[in-house]
Order: structure tokens, then sequence, then C-alpha cells
């Protein structure tokens, strides 16, 4: 039997009540989305006739969730990472600032604290037999198509397993393997020294693999490159690239693919002489294109909790 209490008076002050809504202390921004949300769960609870089972299966989950510490990599396969860049695509767009390096989602994996090189930094602390040696590197630009002099590029990936370090559940991998960051040169070149990443999946026993369960859902991505790129007078670029040729590029549980973040693959030799594990190796061109501040403050800076080694 369907029963609809969202709208009598006694539901309506018990919401106001949870938040302490008309309390004179206490966060008002807080509180408003937090009733906003509460509300929103209440009317989906009398609209879809959620029985209690249900309601109890979804807090233990959300018990689950926290004990796994995946909040950040659910957030990403439900699409809210994503959304959030739609809707700073369209902020964008309606200011009338457009042009430069698209962003993409930041993950639940960058590590603060990486060492920082100027101009040229080897990635690979580790040895892994099953990947080959891969150059990433391009010039950091600005609105203006100059070159940026100084610009920090931080960059992360996973190894041939697919695990990122800081981590890997096999704890296999130093604090910063493939993690760096670089300070472009006078001419905004960077260069980064590293091997081929792989694409990863959820953890097949985790929370987050379990809701996709439920939706028939994958929980792979591609192989793909992370980059933060900060520089003063410019906003902060978070972005990531695909590896050409991935089978999942258009496929990606965490929808961050985007067409202009595809860079082809080349192979070139001499990479002997740059201190690669062969001298055969994959080149990634992946030029980057900053874009202004706006109203002298970054409009797109996110603040996060991130960890860090």
């Amino acid at each position: 039997m369907t029963v609809k209490v969202f709208d009598t008076q006694e539901v309506q002050d018990l919401l106001k009540a949870a938040v302490n809504l008309e309390g004179q202390e206490g966060n008002a921004r807080f509180k408003q989305i937090l009733h906003r949300l509460l509300s929103d769960l209440f009317k989906a609870i009398d609209d879809l006739d959620i029985t209690p089972d249900e309601i109890w299966a979804g807090v233990n989950y959300l018990n689950r969730l926290g004990t796994d510490g995946e909040a950040a990599l659910l957030a990403a396969g439900l699409g809210l990472e994503k959304y959030i860049d739609i809707r700073l695509d369209a902020e964008d767009k309606q200011i009338g600032l457009d042009g430069g390096t698209p962003r993409t989602i930041e993950g639940p994996l960058y590590v603060a604290g990486a060492p920082v090189k100027e101009g040229v930094a080897k990635l690979d602390v580790d040895p892994d037999e099953d990947a080959g040696p891969l150059v990433i590197h391009g010039v950091v630009k600005g609105a203006d198509g100059k070159p940026v002099a100084g610009a920090l590029v931080e960059c992360w990936h996973a190894d041939s397993r697919g695990f990122y370090s800081h981590f890997d559940p096999t704890g296999k991998q130093s604090d910063f393997n493939l993690r760096g960051a670089v300070r472009t040169d006078a001419d905004g070149k960077y260069e980064f020294r590293t091997l081929m990443p792989v694409g990863y999946g959820c953890p097949p026993q985790g929370s987050t693999q379990q809701l996709l369960n439920h939706l028939a859902r994958h929980g792979n991505r591609p192989a793909h490159v992370h980059m933060f790129v900060t520089s003063d007078g410019n906003r902060k670029l978070t972005t990531q690239f695909n590896i050409e040729g991935d089978p999942l590029i258009w496929d990606d549980f965490a929808y961050a693919t985007r067409e202009e973040l595809i860079p082809p693959v080349t192979e070139k030799t001499g990479g002997a002489a740059l201190g690669l594990k062969a001298d055969t190796y994959k080149d990634i061109e992946f030029n980057i294109t900053l874009t202004p501040l706006v109203d002298g403050k970054d409009n797109q800076l996110v603040n996060r909790e991130r960890a860090a080694a």
C-alpha cells in the first residue's frame, strides 16, 4: 500500500527540526543544503514507496562505503564528478570564456608532495617488467598563445597492473612511483619520462563495484594520465588524457573521456640516450593551453581532501 505523508505538517516540521533550520546558530549554508537533500530523500521515499528494508540497506551500504574509503571513487562512477565539470563548462560559456585545454575529472588518487624538477622529470622509481618506456612532453601556453615559463605541471598514473603508488594494495610501489612534477622552462616546455600505464578497475569486492553490479555496469577505466597545471595569472587546470587505442576510451565508467584529450601515440627510437629502459619508446605530445583568471580569481579551483605523502 502506498502512503503519502511528505506534505504533512508533521513531516515538514521534522525536516526543519532535523537541520535546526530556524535556529540562529550553526552554518546557514550547510543547513540550507542538508534541508534540501533530506527533503528530496523523504520525497523519494514517498514517491517510490521505498520500504524500510531498502532504507536500511542503503544506510548499511553507506557504512561499508566509508569503511572501504571509496566515496570519491563512487562519486566518479555515478557521474557526480563529471556533473561538476559540466557545470563549470556552462559557467565558462555564460561569461564568454572559451578555449583552453578541456578540464576533466581529478579522480580520487592524487597525492600531494611529489618532488618538483626543472623541465624534465623521470617518474618510474620502481622497475616494471611489463611496462614499456613512454615520454610525455609538450608546451604550456597562455590564452594569448605565448609560452608560460615556470608553470608547475604535475603528473600521476597507474602502473602495468592498474595500481597507483600510495594506494597499491600489494604495497610494492615506492611513495612517488609514477608521480612527479616539473617547472616549465623558458619556452614553456615540460617533459616526463615514464612507463606506459594501463587502465584499472574498481576493487572487485569493494562497495563501489557492489553498487555497479546492481546496475549491470562495469567499473573499469581506460589507460590515462592525470595532470594538474598551475601558473600565476592563470586558472589551475585539472585534466587527464587517454592513451590512444584503448578499447574503453568511450566506455569509461567515470565519464572522463573528451574528444580533445586523446593525443596520438607515436613510436620513436633514441630512448637509451634519454635514460629509458629501452631504445624504442612510445611518445605522446600533449600541449596545454591555460585560461585566464576571472576578475582576478580562479573560479574553477576546487578545494577537497587529498592524500599526501
